[in-house]
């Protein structure tokens, strides 16, 4: 790192994002601190312009973890107003036709009403993570939490083999690298310990995956994109609760995911769709798989007449168990999305992002308590986990996601729902292949012709990131790495018709013409929403997403 006078600030704990696991973390800590009576300094980093600001999920919400953090979470007016009511999940035939799954065959772990559900609070809502993250950030400033948005964690501070904490991206640097007027260089955070909260594939994560080998002997992570829009619905279309899950149409037989459409509260609908990143065709736009979903009759029925009023994507890790790497390292802890606790078998990460940022909590605690000068390596949180309900769900779904891959959404839904049947009997299935890995030449497939959109039910991307309010300063450095400049041109255009032109969900990545009249890769890096997607997908692993400037990107309202 070249050596620039940095201001440094010493505390005992710093956090990398404000999302569930992170904030869970922070209101723990200080519980156990102010409990004890004992004085500890918990910092918390977040990129986005605000907490909740880059915060995206589904999301219909399980409480336990929350239940656990904040008992009396109603009275203290969580955001959590909604209760799930009604339950259905359809497979989608074709264009027009939908078949509804009897709730007898669907699997235990996608109930979210009535007697199904498994384990703990038996109540499930509709919620804004977004929203949640916003309460909780009041709830972790109340217990005496610093909490710094605005401020993007650029690098890892690693002296002898152990973290030490942050260093916080400069702000006022021109694209060239160069300072312009009233730069700031970024801070040092230096901690005892530091938590890694970064949600999906976060960068700092990643790096610290690979430097300390944390993925040694598991399965290579698998990820899917989600995306999402928010509606205004008329009156008589709306009811609040009720929570539809689907799969089939549009995706083809070899591509998997799934679609949701939760009726919230104020006359809202979240709609989105779930696409495994371990797609083959190249010709694919998940995007525009999306708009395309919107038209089927049994979507079109709620949307039709309302209006759209927010738009956003965002990388989910969901390779379960088998993928989950090491959490610990010393000096430090990845916990949440980051790490990769969702349990896709539910469709659901927020409550077990929230529990490993408990666990983490209590770890660090405990260590400290003991007079611990930090550094160390906490062993003790892997047992903690390992013994966690959290854990333990992770355990019972290992399969729930290389099943589908293997078989197919039917077949890998008949396995898991075979296998939750027999209690886990059945053999661990793996998936061994990067999703990066799994895109196929071009020429074995045909282009995919997408219909264009109506301007009532479906939409382009300019107009959708516009409503994704993404900003960022146009003159700095574009945050969107590549390795090598002329690899896209040279070899993913002619081998898989240059992909990320497809794969990003709001059009950063562009074939122009040049003066010449050759293609040129363009990056449009203004319009990034922080999704992570090409840092996935790439086929080369060519393209390495680091931080913008803090602030930058999009600014979720309700997401």
């Amino acid at each position: 790192m070249e050596h620039v006078e940095r201001d440094s600030m010493e505390v005992d704990v710093v956090i990398v994002g404000a999302g569930p696991s992170g904030l869970s973390a922070a209101c723990r800590l200080m519980q156990q601190a102010n409990e004890a009576e004992q004085e500890l300094t918990v910092c918390v980093v977040e990129k986005g312009s605000e907490v909740g600001a880059h915060i995206l999920s589904g999301a219909v919400f399980e409480p336990r973890a929350l239940a656990e953090l904040f008992p009396d979470w109603e009275e203290r007016g969580a955001p959590l107003t909604t209760p799930a009511i009604r339950d259905e999940l359809y497979l989608l035939k074709d264009a027009e036709k939908a078949q509804k799954l009897p709730n007898a065959l669907v699997p235990k772990s996608m109930h979210n009403t009535g007697g199904d559900i498994q384990s703990g609070d038996s109540r499930r809502y509709v919620i804004s993570a977004g929203n949640l993250c916003r309460w909780l950030a009041e709830q972790a400033e109340g217990l005496g939490v610093e909490i710094f948005p605005g401020f993007a964690a650029q690098e890892t501070i690693v002296e002898d083999g152990v973290v030490k904490g942050i260093l916080i991206g400069d702000m006022g640097v021109a694209a060239d690298g160069q300072p312009k007027d009233g730069h700031m260089p970024g801070m040092e955070l230096r901690a005892k310990y530091t938590l890694f909260a970064e949600g999906a594939r976060g960068h700092l994560g990643k790096r610290l995956i690979e430097q300390y080998d944390l993925a040694a002997g598991r399965d290579p992570q698998h990820y899917g994109i989600g995306l999402k829009e928010l509606w205004d619905v008329p009156a008589d279309k709306h009811e609040p609760g009720l929570v539809l899950h689907g799969s089939g149409w549009p995706l083809a037989k070899d591509t998997h995911g799934g679609w949701f459409l939760y009726h919230a509260e104020n006359q809202q609908v979240v709609v989105g769709l779930i696409m495994d990143l371990s797609y083959q065709n190249p010709w694919l736009s998940p995007f525009d798989e999306f708009q395309r979903m919107k038209h089927h009759p049994l979507l079109k029925q709620y949307l039709e007449g309302g209006s759209r009023v927010a738009y956003g994507a965002r990388a989910i890790t969901k390779g379960g168990l088998n993928c989950l790497p090491k959490m610990t390292f010393p000096g430090g802890l990845l916990i949440g999305c980051g790490a990769g606790t969702l349990n896709f078998a539910k469709i659901k990460g927020l409550h077990t992002a929230m529990k490993s940022g408990l666990v983490a909590a209590e770890s660090v605690f405990e260590a400290l308590a003991k007079g611990d000068e930090g550094g160390q390596e906490l062993t003790a949180f892997t047992a903690k986990w390992e013994a966690s309900w959290a854990y333990a769900e992770l355990k019972e779904s290992a399969s729930f996601g290389p099943a589908i891959h293997k078989y197919g959404t039917v077949g890998g839904g008949a396995y898991n729902f075979l296998d939750q049947l027999l209690g886990g009997k059945l053999p661990t299935i793996h998936d061994t292949t990067p999703d990066h890995a799994a895109l196929k030449p071009a020429s074995e497939f045909e282009k995919i012709d997408y219909p264009k959109p109506d301007g009532k039910l479906s939409f382009d991307k300019a107009s959708s990131v516009f409503l994704s309010n993404t900003n960022h300063e146009e003159n700095q450095p574009c945050h969107l790495k590549l390795a090598d400049p002329e690899l896209p041109i040279r070899d993913n255009l002619p081998k898989y018709a240059e992909p990320a032109q497809r794969y990003c969900p709001v059009g950063v990545y562009e074939v122009v013409e040049d003066e010449a009249g050759q293609p040129k890769f363009q990056i449009n890096f203004q319009n990034c929403i922080h999704c992570k997607t090409c840092d996935i997908k790439d086929p080369a692993q060519n393209i390495t997403w680091v931080a913008p400037e803090g602030g930058g990107g999009p600014n979720y309202p309700n997401m």
